[in-house]
């Protein structure tokens, strides 16, 4: 039986995440700071069949991640597939956000991927073999207004893992890394995260279904990938920033004022402790929720997208500057 390490896997997106890999047959080992929420999330896991572990972990301490990779291969001898899917945020304008808060979104959002990422390579390399995926969001292309701290830790995640990628790659190791963006999604995340803006945070449309993303990262892994886009709205945060940034920006300053829900008063949330709620999968907007069930783009279909936008760019600009040329020929005969 193949084994998967889910980190942030007590609810929304990791729930679906370890669901998906509990579906396939997997061993799942769950990891997140709620022991309770945990606890639940693995008796909804093995009621579905599956062997399941729960280890209450915070991953922004690195040597809580590696007592939690011991104990996964003390139980099982080995991790096929590590996900690293656990997040903070801190809903407010950039010069709000205090420097502690800072620290800690990235602890947990980007130190969180190193921390998982280095302890799964120490056994994938005694193994030979495995699989490292990173979840991002669409916001590590395109950063959004409010979430400056977290729009900044994905980013890095970025980073990291292409350096990391090219290491593996020079030492021709079978070790794969991918990276899984996401759009906006229908998690409870929203009412759990610290918000300082005075309104309940809305995710703008389109939102997804967390499953959607949790079949992108199981493909991941099925079938190794760089990177995943997932949703329409990741695609277009990619293509609109790397060919039109200056509208991009415009773009996203209008999701200030999108993003403002009801009025409500400030929320400490879970960024230094968990806070209580259900293992559940989904947040409030089912109704709201659109997408295919395989509405995402591997590394292949992006690089597609990419060229057929630069050569569509080129071809515009081809037409342009002949038209541009007769009218300039034309004046001065």
């Amino acid at each position: 039986m193949k084994v998967a390490v889910i980190t942030g896997a007590s609810a929304g997106i990791g729930l679906a995440i370890a669901e998906r890999f509990v579906k396939a047959g997997w061993a799942v080992a769950l990891l997140a700071r709620d022991a309770e929420r945990l606890r639940q999330a693995r008796a909804g896991l093995e009621g579905k069949g599956g062997t399941v572990i729960d280890l209450p972990t915070d991953v922004a301490e690195v040597e809580q991640v590696e007592a939690a990779a011991r104990q996964v291969i003390d139980r099982f001898g080995r991790i096929d597939a590590w996900v690293n899917n656990a997040m903070t945020t801190v809903v407010a304008p950039a010069a709000e956000i205090t420097p502690e808060e800072y620290r800690q979104v990235t602890a947990s959002t980007y130190f969180s991927q190193v921390y998982g990422t280095l302890a799964a390579l120490r056994q994938m390399r005694r193994q030979g073999r495995g699989r490292i995926v990173q979840v991002s969001s669409g916001l590590a292309f395109r950063a959004a207004p409010l979430q400056a701290a977290y729009c900044a830790a994905k980013a890095a995640v970025g980073g990291f893992t292409d350096s990391v990628r090219a290491e593996l790659i020079a030492e021709r190791s079978p070790i794969t890394l991918s990276v899984v963006y996401l759009p906006g999604v229908n998690t409870p995340q929203p009412g759990w995260a610290r918000n300082r803006t005075g309104h309940e945070q809305v995710i703008p449309d389109p939102l997804f279904d967390p499953r959607l993303c949790a079949e992108a990262v199981y493909s991941a892994v099925r079938s190794p990938q760089r990177e995943i886009w997932v949703g329409r709205s990741t695609i277009m945060m990619a293509l609109g920033q790397r060919f039109a940034p200056a509208f991009a920006d415009r773009q996203a300053a209008s999701m200030m004022e999108a993003q403002m829900g009801d009025p409500m008063p400030p929320r400490t949330g879970n960024l230094a402790e968990p806070v209580a709620g259900p293992a559940r999968i989904d947040g409030p907007r089912r109704a709201d929720v659109v997408g295919l069930p395989s509405e995402f783009v591997t590394s292949r279909g992006a690089t597609a997208f990419k060229l057929a936008v630069a050569g569509g760019l080129v071809g515009m600009g081809a037409l342009i500057g002949g038209a541009l040329s007769r009218c300039t020929a034309r004046r001065f005969r």
